[in-house]
Parts: C-alpha cells; sequence; structure tokens
C-alpha cells in the first residue's frame, strides 16, 4: 500500500511558512468535482484515500464538497487515520459570483467554516471571470458575466494570505496574457496555476511562461476529464498511451499521469473507485523512455474545458463577443 512517505512534493514559492502546514504541494492530489454535483459521495472516498497516502486535497466551493472533505478530514483524525491537519495540503477556490472585492474574504472565511478548518495551504481564483453576485453559479448566464476587477479582487486575495487564512495564493484557468496582467500589479505572486493539462492538451506555451516566472502548474483533468459515453476520450481511448500502457505493464492512466508528472507539475486526479485511487499514485520509480516521450508529443491536441462549454446558451446565441470570450478563456493563442 501506498504511504503519504511515497508521494513527493514541490516547493511553492510566496508561501507562507509562520502558519504550519506541509512544506510544499504534494505531486499527486484528489480533486473533488463530480458533475452532476454528487457530495455524498465524496466522503467514503477521501478516507480511502487517506489510507493509501493521500495528502493534497482539491475542492471549490463550487464544488459542493468542502462540508464533506472536512467532515472525512475530521473522522480521520479522530480515528486515528491522521495525526495533525498539519499534514495535509488543502486547496479551495474563489467561484466567480464571489469574484469582487469585497467578497473575496467573505467567501474563503465560509469555505473555512465548511471544512471546519482554520486556514487553507492554498486558495485559487476558480476563473478568470466575474459574475453578479447572487447569480445562478452553473451553468454561467452570458448575462451575468462582469468585468473582472482583477487587481482589486488579487489585492484582496493577497489580504487573505497576510491574515493567516491561507498560506498562499493563486489562479486556475489563467492563460499566460491574464498572468502578465496579474504579474504587472501583484505584491505577491501566485504560487500555482491550476489548468487543463493531459497527454491531449499539453499546455507546452503556458509550462514555458509559467516555470520562467515560478508560478508552480497543477494539472486538472489529467485523464482527459468526463466525457460523452458516445465519444471516444482523447486520453483514455488514445491507442498511442495504449500501446505505451502495454509495453510497460501499466494502465493508460498510469501513463498519463506518469507522463504529466515528467512535465514537472502536480495533477489532482478526480476518481472514487478504491482500485483506481490505488493505481494513480503508482506513478513513481519507473519512467517513461525517450521514444514513449516522442510518442506521446505527436498525440493531437484537443482541449476540452472552455467556457463556452460552461454556459447555459449555446455559443451561437451568446451576446458576448469572441473577444470577450476569451478573455475568460485558457486558449493560448499563437
Amino acid at each position: 500500500m501506498a504511504s503519504c512517505n511515497t508521494i513527493p512534493a514541490a516547493e511553492l514559492i510566496s508561501c507562507s511558512s509562520d502558519a504550519g502546514g506541509r512544506a510544499g504541494i504534494p505531486l499527486v492530489g484528489l480533486g473533488t468535482a463530480a458533475f452532476p454535483f454528487a457530495p455524498e459521495t465524496t466522503k467514503p472516498a477521501i478516507l480511502h484515500a487517506i489510507e493509501l497516502g493521500y495528502r493534497h486535497f482539491d475542492t471549490a466551493s463550487i464544488y459542493q464538497s468542502e462540508q464533506a472533505l472536512g467532515e472525512a478530514i475530521e473522522e480521520a483524525l479522530l480515528t486515528g487515520r491522521l495525526h495533525s491537519r498539519s499534514e495535509l495540503f488543502i486547496t479551495s477556490k474563489l467561484w466567480c459570483t464571489d469574484a469582487h472585492p469585497d467578497r473575496v474574504l467573505p467567501a474563503i472565511r465560509n469555505t473555512l467554516r465548511n471544512l471546519k478548518m482554520e486556514y487553507l495551504d492554498l486558495y485559487l481564483i476558480h476563473w478568470p471571470m466575474c459574475l453578479k453576485p447572487g447569480a445562478a453559479p452553473f451553468p454561467v448566464k452570458a448575462k451575468d458575466i462582469l468585468p473582472l476587477d482583477l487587481k482589486s479582487v488579487w489585492e484582496a486575495m493577497e489580504e487573505c494570505q497576510r491574515l493567516g487564512l491561507t498560506r498562499s495564493i493563486g489562479v486556475s484557468n489563467f492563460n499566460t496574457t491574464k498572468l502578465q496582467e496579474l504579474l504587472h500589479f501583484a505584491k505577491i505572486p501566485p504560487a500555482v496555476n491550476q489548468v487543463e493539462m493531459n497527454p491531449a492538451w499539453q499546455q507546452e506555451k503556458l509550462r514555458e511562461f509559467c516555470k520562467g516566472k515560478g508560478i508552480h502548474i497543477t494539472a486538472y483533468s489529467p485523464l482527459g476529464g468526463q466525457t460523452n459515453p458516445l465519444r471516444p476520450c482523447p486520453v483514455m481511448d488514445s491507442p498511442v498511451l495504449r500501446d505505451i500502457a502495454n509495453s510497460k505493464g501499466k494502465t493508460v492512466a498510469q501513463v498519463s499521469l506518469r507522463w504529466v508528472h515528467e512535465q514537472g507539475v502536480s495533477v489532482v486526479v478526480k476518481s472514487f473507485n478504491k482500485a483506481r485511487l490505488k493505481e494513480n499514485v503508482q506513478i513513481f520509480g519507473w519512467e517513461l523512455s525517450e521514444e514513449d516521450r516522442r510518442k506521446i508529443s505527436l498525440i493531437p491536441q484537443s482541449k476540452k474545458v472552455c467556457i463556452e462549454g460552461m454556459l447555459s446558451i449555446s455559443p451561437q446565441e451568446c451576446e458576448l463577443e469572441p473577444h470577450e470570450l476569451s478573455e475568460v478563456d485558457v486558449f493560448e493563442l499563437e
């Protein structure tokens, strides 16, 4: 059985050290997003993941999983599965309806109440987008999208860290253009950018930019994300990855996760299946060959997560102009 000592961690810049907690972000974490939302299924999976050695748990207010995660951690501490909160690395995220300067502090405090914790290890702006306060959180209605005052919202995020409510702050779904905008005025630079990344969406340009700026990347959807059952998954159904997996006696998921790991990023992978939870941490102690990496580099690229897919209407019906959509999307335009 894997243990927490077998999951290495990456050091983060701009991380407060006086709040306790882990020294770095574990390179494999458990995501708790499930669509449709199903928070009642998360607690048993989290408890089993803790037994397997998972120590990074990724949640968000929009996932409706914060409370279940908090309850699972509370039980793990009571039953001896964990000795201290400081063993864990907990990430949560600010949803778009709270991406207003005066709503950031109330939002993180609500998250902490849900989790029954005094601090987060990482708090992220979930999306470079702002929605009207009180708007239906999901799916997004185009009429509810407002201009994001990134400077003021980031100042409120920095205040969260200064107050000790989170040890580090970062962003999610930011492309290089939005990161450049943020870095222009940030007093505390983002420690992490969490983005979609896998062999079928390799994010080479963004990875190089973040590396140069000292921003750690965490990959979500490292296995290609939830897909239409009528359509093949570009990762899990990839013949290239399948052939590599067969040659190494590994699964396709392990090959994909290993490739992501070898790019110098961490991953959050969502699975509540006991066998797959164990499988997903067995990516250390072996590596891909140069020929494997070359073949993976040639996999056709296909992005899954985009703002248009979050809208409650079709892109053709959307009143936003293409350039306005691109402001809140994560495509890297050449």
